[in-house]
């Protein structure tokens, strides 16, 4: 079954990171919202900013926020 929103952001592991997947696919670790910004930058949404990660409806953001970085 494929993701309700585009782009999912998964709960922090254990070291604090985040998996981001575009359209069903794995695209990286984040470790702060800069590596959501570059990640979204490198699928082709080129203007992502700061702003437009944490307001975007398009963004399925699972066990918690833009602010949410521990375990």
């Amino acid at each position: 079954m494929a993701d309700a929103k585009p782009i999912a952001i998964y709960p922090p592991g254990a070291d604090g990171g985040r998996r981001v997947r575009v359209d069903g696919r794995f695209v990286g670790m984040a470790y702060g919202l800069l590596d959501i910004i570059e990640f979204l930058r490198l699928a082709g949404l080129e203007d992502a900013d700061d702003d437009w990660v944490r307001q975007s409806g398009l963004i399925e953001w699972r066990e918690g926020g833009p602010d949410v970085w521990e375990h």
